[in-house]
């Protein structure tokens, strides 16, 4: 079964920054899960390809998981946090 998710980033190169961070880690079991991410724009777009239900449940969810994280990494370190960032003085 397949299944398909698009997820907006604020713009094309973070989205392509996720795609590139998250294709890194392969699927466990590639024989009942297959992934093929790809950019368009500013979306990520997955597609799973499983062999139940299931499988598709704990693929999406440990997806969305990884969204999340490059997400607020982004959020924390990437350009637009330096311009928001107070300086701190020790």
């Amino acid at each position: 079964m397949n299944r398909t998710i698009k997820v907006p980033f604020a713009n094309p190169e973070h989205a392509l920054i996720a795609k590139q961070v998250i294709e890194v880690d392969a699927e466990l079991n590639p024989s009942a899960v297959k992934r093929t991410l790809s950019v368009d724009g500013e979306n990520l777009i997955v597609v799973f390809n499983t062999s139940t239900i299931r499988l598709a449940r704990l693929t999406a969810n440990a997806f969305l998981e990884n969204v999340d994280l490059v997400v607020r990494t982004l959020h924390q370190f990437g350009e637009d946090a330096k311009a928001n960032k107070p300086t701190t003085t020790i």
